[in-house]
């Protein structure tokens, strides 16, 4: 009997453990490391500051656009004529990425932010193009070559046709 608790025990710390490691490995996978768009204004009151003078200086934007909010997904280190940025985009909920999204382009140094901000109507049936019926809008006057970047950006989506 001894021998059965003993046992028991075992296989109760080893399931302990096994769930404990499992745990810590997902919160781990949710948290790689990797900048989103979503954590930009908490990440350094110097990306905070320059996307708040950004968005002063723009009308009529939502709540999410203004406070970076929603749904995200990892940026990218991008290189802009020896410039270096980090590109990424943010959807106003991940239901809603299809008709509502943001891609967000800081520069490394902190100083420069710019976004194109993407509509497309809802209820598009499923065989018309969202780039035929988008309306694209850019924030924070980005040249060409910046608005360039971020159309290549909105097309590295495999659903964005």
């Amino acid at each position: 009997m001894r021998s059965k608790s003993l046992q028991l025990k075992s296989l109760h710390l080893f399931v302990s453990a096994v769930v404990y490691l499992g745990s810590s490995t997902f919160a781990a996978a949710s948290n790689d490391g990797q900048t989103r768009v979503n954590e930009l204004l908490s990440s350094s009151p110097e990306y905070r500051q320059t996307w708040m003078h950004l968005v002063k200086q723009e009308e009529r934007l939502p709540d999410w656009v203004i406070n970076l909010s929603g749904a995200s997904d990892p940026m990218t280190a991008v290189t802009e004529h020896g410039d270096k940025y980090l590109v990424g985009p943010l959807c106003e909920t991940q239901d809603s990425c299809l008709n509502n999204r943001l891609i967000v382009a800081v520069s490394f140094d902190k100083k420069d932010a710019y976004a194109m901000w993407v509509q497309v109507p809802a209820g598009l049936p499923a065989d018309k193009s969202p780039t035929r019926h988008a309306d694209y809008r850019f924030l924070g006057k980005p040249d060409k070559d910046m608005q360039t970047l971020l159309m290549e950006q909105l097309k590295k989506d495999p659903k964005w046709y």
